[in-house]
């Protein structure tokens, strides 16, 4: 080989790449020492791929030593390997991943912050956007963690086969859902086409025993808001759920009853799981006086706050609340409580003043998190607090597995009471 051609061509390069080889490593030292974390690598195979200038950050688990104990990050690797080793079947690793990334979620034992598989992700969000096809049910996630019947929908497919108030939903065509901490995704196995069946296995405390039903799916025409006249001047509008629309609904029943000359109005809230932030803080806006009608707060202070203008309804207020009254149904009776537009009657609110966020992953999968607290305008936070009412009624013991809906006026206690109260406050 000419000297030359050596010396001139072939010699800077090795040094350039020598030279780059050293600047790389010697990064690296420096940013590792700069910031001293535990980093965890895949398990090489060759001394080639154990050579520090292979290091590839796209395939490392980087943790902060001073929050997290080394002998943690041994100890998860040792599982991993032990159970590659000694498992009686293969392992899929890259699935032990995906149930380490899960149990992430689970160790916060928040039964809304939730990690959902590409499958999983996939069909919630497939069908949380569908058409309305169901079953006919307003459920709520229980305190024991097991989705539960709040009421069926007169005449809906859940009705017809006898599905009742109070149920625990336990399996969705024989899975297991009471492992499922999130609503959303168990709702979702529900729904599906139309004239389809679905089998739902339900216990059912008030017999003390387990109860299968063959359900057919049908197109659920859900109606959220429902009004009448109490008497000749005491207006009542029942709010199930706070869907997309509600707000519309209700200022429309709303100035019907305006225009019947009602002189006090009752809002029955009770069995509302919640729903839309931005609808609730619509309506309360219409109810209140100028001024905060709910706050949320993240860990780092920030908040976002929701404001009414001078507009208010100047007529007594009396709002019917009970346990399965929930999130945005505590956010507009924390607001009547708060400004003293209302007096609230039934039983303490469930308690859920959550703000959670769905994040969609690179991967198709997917994460919904909890950011952020709901706070009342007087700094009460709701969750897993609920708020007390005014005036504690519980209803009759012959009507406390019965649908609010199925309840004959007549002989409800609690809203008797409100009229009670309405009355007294009319005078």
């Amino acid at each position: 080989m000419n000297k030359n051609v050596f010396f001139h061509k072939i010699l800077p390069i090795i040094i350039v790449v020598v030279m780059t080889n050293i600047i790389t490593a010697m990064g690296f030292l420096l940013w590792h020492n700069v910031t001293p974390n535990y980093v965890v690598v895949p398990e090489v195979v060759t001394q080639q791929q154990a050579n520090i200038f292979d290091f590839n950050p796209n395939y490392a688990i980087q943790f902060d030593s001073k929050s997290v104990d080394y002998q943690n990050v041994k100890k998860f690797e040792k599982v991993r390997a032990l159970l590659e080793e000694y498992y009686y079947k293969d392992t899929n690793e890259n699935e032990m991943l995906e149930g380490a990334i899960s149990g992430m979620t689970e160790a916060l034992k928040d039964p809304y912050t939730v990690y959902f598989t590409k499958d999983q992700m996939k069909q919630f969000t497939e069908k949380s956007q569908g058409s309305y096809v169901g079953i006919g049910v307003v459920v709520t996630m229980g305190e024991e963690g097991v989705l539960t019947v709040v009421e069926p929908f007169a005449q809906s497919p859940a009705f017809e086969v006898g599905i009742a108030k109070d149920d625990k939903i336990v399996k969705v065509d024989d899975t297991d859902v009471t492992t499922i901490r999130d609503e959303d995704m168990i709702i979702s196995m529900i729904k599906g086409k139309e004239d389809t069946k679905v089998k739902i296995t339900v216990y059912r405390p008030s017999e003390g025993k387990y109860l299968d039903f063959d359900v057919t799916r049908k197109k659920i025409k859900v109606i959220n808001i429902d009004s009448d006249l109490l008497t000749d001047d005491i207006g009542y509008i029942r709010l199930s759920m706070f869907d997309s629309e509600i707000n519309k609904d209700f200022q429309e029943h709303l100035n019907n009853l305006l225009k019947k000359k009602i002189k006090g109005l009752v809002i029955d809230l009770r069995d509302n799981p919640g729903g839309d932030y931005d609808q609730v803080s619509a309506i309360a806006d219409r109810l209140i006086p100028e001024g905060l009608i709910v706050y949320t707060e993240d860990k780092k202070g920030n908040k976002q706050e929701k404001k009414s203008d001078a507009t208010e309804l100047n007529i007594p207020i009396a709002v019917l609340v009970n346990e399965n009254s929930a999130s945005a149904s505590e956010v507009l009776s924390g607001a009547l409580k708060d400004h003293n537009k209302a007096t609230l009657i039934g039983t303490k609110t469930f308690g859920k003043g959550l703000v959670q966020a769905v994040v969609n992953l690179e991967d198709g999968s997917g994460l919904k998190v909890t950011i952020a607290r709901y706070f009342t305008p007087s700094g009460i936070c709701i969750q897993d607090v609920g708020i007390e009412p005014h005036i504690k009624v519980e209803l009759e013991d012959k009507y406390k597995n019965f649908a609010i809906s199925q309840i004959p006026k007549e002989e409800d206690s609690q809203l008797q009471k409100a009229i009670e109260v309405i009355k007294g406050a009319i005078r």
